[in-house]
């Protein structure tokens, strides 16, 4: 049972997988290129699609946030990704950052339970959700941007426009561990 880490090309890919090894969190990183009738679901607990450069080198991942019946997490560009499928708008950010910045958290619900009502993050700011997908919900955001993180209403589908992997964002391991949580939950 494991945690797949979806290579989208993303600087911050082998941090995202390196910090799930450190929590003692059993991943695989794969490359978006995988074909999704190769992944086998049944020791799949969930999937995290990665950052990376931009949309259309994302592979597989848009029919992964579809198709695939595990919790998955979306960071970054993985974000952005899950918005598009499900019918949401993507575009350039109204203020391109690349910094710390504080993220107001609006609804805990699983990822961000226990973790307060602001969060320092460090974030990537230069695409990102301009208009949330139907059967969304925010659950946090930031003076810079709306959409910071949000969950579809039904199924156990995340997206943050942060990154936890880093050293920068404070608690970025106790969103990885509460999605952890979420996979075992859904799988049990």
């Amino acid at each position: 049972m494991k945690i797949l880490v979806v290579n989208n090309h993303g600087q911050y890919n082998h941090r995202i997988y390196r910090s799930l090894q450190y929590l003692k969190i059993p991943a695989e990183m794969i490359p978006n290129s995988t074909p999704i009738d190769s992944i086998n679901e049944d020791e799949t607990v969930g999937v995290i699609l990665g950052g990376g450069p931009s949309i259309e080198r994302a592979g597989n991942s848009e029919e992964y946030a579809k198709m695939l019946d595990c919790p998955i997490l979306g960071i970054c560009l993985g974000h952005q990704i899950i918005a598009q499928a499900y019918g949401g708008e993507i575009g350039s950010a109204g203020i391109e950052s690349y910094a710390k910045i504080q993220i107001n958290i609006k609804d805990e619900d699983d990822i961000f339970k226990g973790l307060g009502e602001t969060l320092d993050v460090w974030a990537s700011h230069k695409d990102e959700v301009t208009k949330l997908p139907p059967g969304f919900t925010i659950l946090a955001s930031s003076p810079i941007c709306e959409i910071e993180a949000m969950k579809h209403d039904e199924k156990p589908l995340y997206g943050i426009q942060f990154h936890p992997e880093v050293h920068h964002t404070e608690k970025g391991p106790n969103i990885f561990e509460n999605f952890y949580d979420v996979c075992k939950s859904y799988k049990s």
